[in-house]
């Protein structure tokens, strides 16, 4: 049998995610009868000892209704507003919902900055995995109403692939308003399903569409969820969430994403794909070879430039000569003490400086290549 059909049909850990408008009326209202088709899959799964995360976009667009806008609003203000208002219509919406079957949910609203700063993101992991065992189900969002502009996911895709990292799920189901990944517009005659991917060479020449009017994502931001998820070993399937029966069932319907066997450390998981560089640091060829080429630290003998305002202990974008992103890392200094470093020695910095600068810029154990990523 496919091993990623029958990992998901067995899976005793599920992360599924549903896009706003899987949930939604085109008015922006909540559909109560698709929530209920939803929750009736899922309870059903339930039932059989899987635990279920639920990541669940449509705090927005539940939120057009009541504040009667008749679209989703393009003002960061507006649309947090709508959030607020949003997200407290779907959490009872669902509460009822599984209420049903005698299910409780707990509402967990994370942001972009929540998995960048370590603590927060182990604290995310203990809480989602003391709800699990409590037999809750956690219904996880973006937290629209504080994330700001610079610092949000921006879509749902790419948060359910590091909570199904996070929680260590078995398998990462996506269920969207189209049935599969398909190598052109699914509307256009001829267009293919493609019913796996095992990598990057089986994406040559697919057409990846953008969001609708009420979601934000689209095939694009998909894919790039399935690729953080099957880096870290997890194995992904997409397709309509009204065949979500099917797709828990191990169905051959949707797309699979096959998982690369590589399992990475949640540290670089987290550095690759949760979190953004708070400034950049430029690098000769030479220390481009040393981090990308051999995975050593950089030392500041390598560095031209600095760029940014960071703290010791963010994360900073580390660009070749051509200014081109190539790796991430933890940097050990803040930005204003760094051009006082460049271009020196750590055994010339401890003489002059004391013994505290005879360390590396970044250790090679935080950093991250991106060569992929961009």
């Amino acid at each position: 049998m496919d091993s990623v059909r029958d990992r998901i049909r067995t899976a005793s850990r599920l992360v599924v995610k549903v896009g706003s408008s899987s949930l939604t009326t085109a008015q922006g209202m909540i559909d109560v009868d698709r929530v209920d088709a939803l929750v009736d899959v899922l309870a059903a799964r339930r039932g059989t000892g899987t635990q279920i995360v639920l990541v669940s976009s449509g705090a927005i667009a539940a939120g057009l209704g009541p504040l009667g806008l008749s679209s989703r609003p393009r003002d960061l203000a507006t649309q947090q507003a709508a959030a607020s208002v949003g997200q407290g219509v779907l959490v009872a919406r669902y509460t009822s919902s599984f209420a049903r079957y005698g299910l409780r949910v707990g509402q967990v609203l994370l942001t972009a900055d929540d998995m960048m700063r370590r603590s927060h993101h182990v604290n995310a992991q203990r809480t989602l995995g003391r709800l699990l065992e409590l037999g809750i189900v956690p219904v996880v969002n973006e937290n629209d109403t504080v994330a700001t502009d610079e610092i949000r996911f921006g879509d749902n895709d790419r948060l359910a692939a590091l909570v199904a990292h996070l929680t260590r799920a078995d398998a990462l189901v996506l269920l969207s308003d189209v049935d599969a990944l398909y190598d052109g517009d699914p509307r256009r005659p001829g267009a293919r399903r493609l019913g796996d991917v095992r990598g990057p060479e089986d994406l040559v020449g697919v057409e990846l569409g953008k969001g609708g009017a009420v979601g934000t994502g689209g095939m694009v931001t998909k894919v790039q969820a399935a690729r953080i998820a099957t880096g870290a070993g997890v194995p992904v399937v997409l397709t309509a969430a009204a065949h979500a029966a099917q797709a828990l069932a191990g169905v051959d319907i949707g797309t699979c994403f096959h998982p690369d066997g590589r399992h990475p450390g949640t540290r670089l998981l987290w550095l690759a794909h949760a979190t953004t560089g708070r400034g950049r640091l430029h690098l000769d060829p030479g220390a481009v070879e040393a981090v990308v080429g051999r995975r050593k630290s950089l030392l500041p003998a390598g560095v031209t430039a600095v760029e940014g305002d960071f703290a010791a202990g963010d994360p900073v974008d580390l660009c070749g000569p051509l200014g081109r992103v190539v790796a991430r890392g933890l940097v050990n200094f803040d930005a204003v003490e760094i051009p006082g470093l460049l271009g020196r020695s750590t055994r010339e910095l401890a003489t002059s400086l004391g013994p505290e600068y005879e360390r590396e810029l970044i250790h090679r154990d935080d950093i991250v290549i991106l060569e992929s990523h961009h």
